[in-house]
């Protein structure tokens, strides 16, 4: 029996409400040797006021060393094995703008780069971070892109990132990706991972030729890397599993894809966070449980700025008193992954983890960062973990065995 299978055995109704808070690249690292983490150095005074009616702990969220993404980051914070789904992203993007895929697709997330003219080198891997209007823009040029035998989408989803869709009798995932990672060195083709899949590589090359050629002249995005090729999977829904009628709110689509793909209710909200707590207010009597995510401390991690990441944690921390005037029975507060600004990018790092109910054994850490979590009482656990432990403390599992 796995974890799934034992949670719909033991789940009970009950008339209680979880709130899990992923504040998306939470965990980090100290610029020098002596110094504090991004969280560390936040002025936190809710944050660190609520841990000290808290446990605390670090998450991993795959394995230890492992790298996660942020479709696998969220999989193990929602229950679900990481290592068992592999999920695209390309199907988290398109299902977040609300583009309904079928059996016959294969989803990509585009994103527009910057290539130096001469050499074909990227330049930027984000072409500078264009506005959602130039995407739009740009999208609109490559719509009447066309191959043979199949039929395709695009369609714009927020600053440079697009969705790319084929639809198709015969079309296979198993292919890599077109982003190298790295500036100064040229895309990569898509290759086939599984012999099957050489057509369908094949036809997303066509496309990326095509696109070079209309996208040549210009800038700042005058190129485009495929990122998570991939057909939809079959998961079990959030209800079936855990009895919940969720509702998720995120400001990014790839973020409302991953919670859709396990059937929580996307609810509209904002671009800030405050109107994020605006959705979950307005919303607070209609669900039992929420996913509240936060994109910008990624963001920021991203692009090296560890003062830019604080100020988000602060942002966050300033609302989260009218978060709690909700009286969540449960509420969980991590990361999907860590994005140090030292590291610029994702790292295997595990997270900083705050749990609080009225059934918690408060440990003696007083404030929330990766040090006091570090000594905290829920130890280390992996992102699999939480939610059996949310729903144990809202009284929705009952015991195992006789």
């Amino acid at each position: 029996m796995d974890r799934l299978e034992l949670i719909k055995q033991l789940k009970i109704p009950a008339e209680t409400k979880i709130l899990l808070v992923v504040l998306d690249g939470l965990g980090g690292l100290p610029l020098t040797p002596d110094g504090k983490t991004e969280l560390e150095q936040a002025n936190t005074p809710n944050l660190d006021a609520l841990a000290q009616i808290s446990e605390l702990g670090l998450s991993v969220p795959i394995l230890p060393g492992i790298t996660p993404g942020s479709g696998p980051g969220h999989l193990g914070l929602f229950g679900y094995d990481p290592l068992k789904t592999q999920i695209g992203r390309g199907v988290l993007e398109a299902l977040g703008i609300g583009f309904d895929l079928t059996q016959k697709d294969v989803a990509a997330r585009g994103n527009f780069c910057s290539l130096d003219p001469e050499t074909g080198f990227i330049t930027d891997r984000r072409a500078g971070r264009i506005p959602t209007e130039k995407c739009v823009e740009l999208v609109g040029m490559l719509k009447d892109i066309s191959l043979p035998g199949v039929e395709v989408f695009i369609e714009p989803v927020k600053d440079y990132r697009f969705v790319l869709v084929l639809r198709g009798d015969d079309l296979h995932d198993g292919l890599t990706e077109t982003d190298p990672q790295l500036v100064g060195v040229p895309p990569l083709p898509v290759e086939p991972t599984r012999p099957e899949a050489k057509a369908t590589a094949d036809l997303f090359n066509k496309w990326l030729n095509q696109a070079s050629n209309i996208l040549a002249d210009q800038r700042p995005a005058n190129g485009a890397n495929l990122r998570g090729l991939a057909k939809t999977p079959d998961l079990p829904l959030y209800q079936e599993v855990f009895g919940l009628k969720a509702g998720a709110i995120a400001t990014y689509p790839m973020y409302r894809g991953v919670a859709r793909l396990v059937g929580m209710e996307v609810l509209p909200a904002g671009e800030t966070i405050a109107s994020e707590v605006e959705t979950l207010a307005e919303n607070w009597s209609d669900y039992d449980f929420f996913f509240f995510h936060v994109k910008k401390t990624d963001s920021a991690g991203e692009d090296g700025d560890f003062e830019a990441k604080a100020k988000v944690i602060e942002e966050f921390d300033a609302v989260l008193p009218d978060i709690m005037a909700l009286n969540p029975d449960v509420i969980l507060i991590t990361g999907d992954h860590s994005t140090p600004a030292l590291w610029k990018s994702h790292s295997w790092h595990p997270l900083p983890v705050l749990l609080n109910s009225k059934y918690i054994r408060p440990d003696s850490s007083r404030e929330f960062g990766e040090r006091a979590c570090a000594a905290g009482s829920l130890g280390h656990i992996s992102h699999m973990d939480l939610m059996p432990l949310a729903m144990a403390n809202a009284g929705r599992l009952t015991k195992f065995g006789a």
